[in-house]
């Protein structure tokens, strides 16, 4: 026994080791984004209501107090729609076109709202867990908190994000050209 302690030993300090290195990213991560003025990214969206699945693109900007502004481009029926969320609610603008989309989670959510409920997280969530290039974040300490799961570029940067709520992915955005200004 005594001859397997320090190999036990050594394994422990390795695999923490590993876990600093990606806290590291994560907590980098978060730091860029928080000193940034803004950040600017392609958002592809999919509303997943167990039932129905609905998939639209935005282009997305993001103020460093969190107010998120964005406009449709995908699908071209909606295409033009621009909208702004912020902690306080949020607002569509459109011309011509209606637009419905279902609430999910208890009629708290839209999908419209993912790229202001990602930032928000990124900025400010719970970190749960972190791996090499995959990060947890939960948005609050409440029973219902919602969950965002992040896989992260070589530059520690969102590539796509899982939003679960109760356990169950109901959005995923998968981020394309994020860029930090």
């Amino acid at each position: 026994m005594k001859r397997l302690l320090p190999f036990v030993l050594c394994i422990c300090f390795l695999l923490g080791c590993s876990g600093g290195e990606s806290m590291d990213r994560a907590l980098a991560m978060r730091s860029a984004i928080e000193q940034a003025e803004s950040c600017a990214f392609r958002a592809r969206i999919t509303a997943d209501y167990g039932d129905e699945v609905y998939q639209f693109t935005m282009d997305c900007t993001a103020a460093r107090q969190g107010n998120v502004t964005f406009t449709v481009v995908e699908p071209q029926v909606i295409a033009g729609i621009t909208g702004k969320l912020s902690a306080d609610g949020g607002n569509l603008t459109f011309d011509d076109a209606v637009l419905h989309i279902p609430m999910l989670t208890d009629d708290q959510i839209t999908p419209m709202s993912a790229p202001w409920i990602l930032i928000r997280t990124l900025r400010g969530g719970f970190i749960t867990s972190s791996g090499k290039d995959r990060v947890t974040i939960d948005d609050s300490y409440a029973d219902d908190a919602l969950t965002v799961d992040i896989s992260l570029s070589p530059e520690n940067l969102p590539t796509l994000a899982e939003i679960y709520w109760k356990n169950r992915r109901i959005l995923t955005v998968e981020v394309q050209s994020f860029v930090l200004s």
